[in-house]
């Protein structure tokens, strides 16, 4: 059975080398081409002729292709949804902003947690992104628009701590000198609050951003809305948010979705102040995306409820909406194209 090789690191690649008599710089040459986007050993033209043809028989190269491509006319945000080579469909999105070109991430095909608000948990979890299928997203999206990425948000479709060991081996990969070279400090990951997940974060002590999807601040809202919390409990995952501060001293960011009446209270705004205290926190209030499935809609109070945050201490800000004419919300392209392929098979 062939390997995965742009899931293997440089390291790897070349003791593979060395098992197969080769010298060790082939792990630097292979490892460097992977890193460009080839499609196929045919490309590394560097590469002798049979060397490349016993890579073809031991190894495979994976690389998406394009299922939909759609560029949003208001600010320019880009949505791919990538098949891969199973069949499956993930999501990635380009933003620009002034600082550089952002891209946000999938980490699965599919979700289990089950977030009432949130388009990607629709239909379940179908399996876990390799290190590669996730790198590819960054590569494939930097060729594709000419756009040099510039930082990295695991925020797509899935849970990035649910896929941790994968998660770990794509950060080594994409931080890498000879690859692309982007630094921890240009990623950040998103978690609904796996708690063994945050603790390892902890330990490894990654110079990475860590967002929490905190989306309420008292337990019965946030188990109403995010069954992760009948698992990890809100009040342990802030003990564990303040263990993670004291052991890296980085600040967390707490994204927090506005939904009308479920969770922008003004009592849910003084909680949040309450439970942060004692930790630099910063809170990303974001405007609910409509999804056409969901009885969840738009809050009406973002402003008042950003307002009663800065009174209290916190530092909040409202994510600016991006995309809003192309699907941008996760998991609401691939969903459409699921139901589209089913009426076709219909047929």
């Amino acid at each position: 059975m062939r390997e995965d090789i742009k899931s293997m690191t440089q390291e790897e690649i070349a003791q593979a080398m060395a098992a197969r008599g080769e010298k060790p710089f082939r792990g630097r040459q292979i490892f460097a081409w992977l890193h460009r986007g080839v499609r196929s050993f045919e490309e590394m033209t560097d590469i002798g002729k049979d060397l490349r043809r016993k890579l073809e028989g031991a190894f495979y190269i994976t690389a998406p292709a394009v299922e939909r491509k759609q560029v949003s006319r208001l600010d320019g945000t880009v949505k791919y949804l990538w098949r891969l080579g199973d069949g499956n469909c993930i999501e990635t999105v380009l933003m620009s902003y002034h600082h550089g070109n952002t891209v946000c991430v999938s980490s699965q095909v599919g979700c289990r947690m089950g977030c009432a608000f949130c388009a990607s948990t629709l239909g379940g979890k179908v399996r876990d992104l390799r290190p590669s299928e996730i790198l590819d997203q960054v590569l494939f999206t930097q060729l594709d628009s000419g756009k040099n990425i510039s930082n990295i948000v695991l925020m797509g479709i899935g849970e990035p701590l649910d896929n941790l060991d994968n998660v770990l081996r794509f950060l080594e990969l994409v931080n890498h000198p000879q690859g692309l070279n982007i630094g921890m400090r240009h990623i950040s990951l998103s978690t609904c609050g796996i708690l063994p997940g945050i603790r390892r974060l902890g330990e490894l002590g990654l110079q990475l951003t860590l967002s929490v999807s905190l989306h309420a601040p008292d337990s019965e809202t946030r188990s109403r809305i995010m069954p992760v919390n009948r698992a990890y409990d809100v009040d342990e995952l802030f003990k564990a948010c303040h263990e993670y501060f004291q052991r890296t001293g980085r600040r967390i960011s707490f994204e927090y979705a506005m939904i009308d009446g479920v969770n922008d209270h003004d009592w849910q705004a003084d909680m949040i102040a309450a439970k942060l205290r004692g930790m630099p926190g910063h809170v990303n209030l974001i405007p609910l995306n409509d999804v056409a499935e969901s009885p969840l809609k738009p809050s009406r109070r973002v402003r008042q409820f950003q307002q009663r945050l800065e009174g209290r201490g916190v530092t909040a800000t409202v994510r600016r909406s991006l995309g809003g004419d192309i699907d941008a919300s996760c998991g609401q392209l691939r969903r459409k194209a699921m139901e589209e392929e089913k009426k076709e098979n219909e047929r």
